[in-house]
């Protein structure tokens, strides 16, 4: 984070008494409907046309972001970023000094913008997010020097986030995990199971919901994909506990419950997801928002779920157990939706080639 965003959420930790009651105010349990407490959402199984290899040989790759239409992807536990050339072929752009991968962490989310990558990434005693001005053309692409974005994100094995994106009013979305230490999700005075806003630079924008705070929206366990549709509304999906896996709309100064409730709970003060799932059946990651439908990488469940923004109650699903675990989900920039395998992980079970790239037309 940039000194005057440090500054701003020093002085935010020592006066977010009255906190909670901003929270209560802001907050609906309701407003966005979804299913009847309890209960999965409702799906169809759908098929796609045709599923293309773009690259293969990957190493537990976690995020995919283009660059003047050249793909770069995070590979977790290298801690390297990868140009995808013609033909499939992989290339290393840089190796991110400092990512000290562990369980879940590693080198996790990217974001591409304005001639800079953003890289969300595990370090010794925290996570970070620090970017790096692009050099070279597609090709032969490389990285200069690192600037920190944003530290002292709490680090664990386990519900480190990771996922950054930016949005349509050009801020950057960083997505926390808890940790491990639930009641940090609550907390305003911590950084960790939220959703924090920053502008490009690392500083805190002046209209978030919580004055000289990044936190954009918390009660969050471990937020993995963010997308936006095109009424400019976020969506964000969410590991659960061991119940109910999450897709919610997320809306500024709101609180999604976490650790209180899981899923659809109709409780007063907190926002219920549009959907859940259950955890075997989900663990929903990367998302992509492309004509219409959020669509959702999901890992144990190995399965893209398909979820229409206009109605987002119900849900297709599709390529069930066909390529193992799913990690992302991203819209090309020729409008091709590309789905991110991660069977290296060590969760998975790898086939010959994995990890992949898959062109994916529905």
């Amino acid at each position: 984070m940039s000194r005057s965003g440090a500054r701003a959420l020093r002085s935010f930790r020592r006066s977010c008494l009255g906190c909670a009651v901003v929270v209560a105010l802001v907050a609906c349990s309701t407003e966005d409907g979804g299913a009847p407490p309890g209960s999965a959402a409702p799906t169809v199984r759908g098929d796609v046309r045709e599923v293309a290899v773009v690259a293969s040989g990957l190493d537990a790759p976690w995020s995919i972001a283009f660059h003047g239409g050249a793909p770069l992807v995070s590979e977790r536990d290298a801690g390297r970023i990868v140009e995808i050339g013609p033909g499939g072929r992989a290339r290393e752009v840089a190796v991110v000094d400092g990512v000290a991968p562990r369980g879940e962490g590693g080198l996790l989310g990217l974001a591409a913008r304005d001639g800079f990558l953003y890289a969300y990434y595990t370090a010794a005693n925290e996570n970070r997010v620090d970017r790096f001005p692009i050099t070279g053309v597609p090709g032969s692409l490389g990285l200069g020097p690192a600037e920190r974005i944003l530290d002292g994100l709490p680090a664990a094995n386990y519900h480190n986030g990771g996922r950054i994106a930016f949005g349509p009013d050009g801020m950057l979305y960083i997505a926390s995990g808890d940790a491990g230490n639930r009641g940090d999700a609550q907390d305003l005075g911590s950084s960790a199971g939220k959703i924090l806003r920053l502008t490009a630079a690392g500083d805190v924008p002046t209209d978030n919901p919580f004055p000289g705070s990044p936190v954009y929206s918390l009660g969050h366990r471990n937020v993995q994909g963010l997308a936006w549709d095109a009424a400019g509304r976020l969506f964000a999906s969410e590991f659960g506990q061991n119940t109910w896996d999450e897709l919610n709309i997320v809306r500024a100064g709101a609180n999604y419950g976490w650790p209180e409730v899981e899923g659809i709970a109709r409780r007063d003060g907190f926002v219920d997801p549009v959907q859940q799932w259950g955890t075997d059946v989900a663990s929903p990651s990367g998302i992509a928002i492309r004509a219409g439908v959020v669509h959702i990488a999901n890992l144990r469940g190995e399965r893209l779920r398909d979820v229409p923004v206009a109605d987002p109650g119900g849900a297709v699903e599709r390529m069930v157990g066909e390529h193992g675990r799913l990690r992302d989900a991203v819209v090309a920039p020729g409008g091709d939706l590309w789905v991110l395998t991660n069977n290296t992980d060590g969760r998975g079970d790898p086939a010959d080639g994995d990890d992949r790239i898959l062109r994916v037309a529905l």
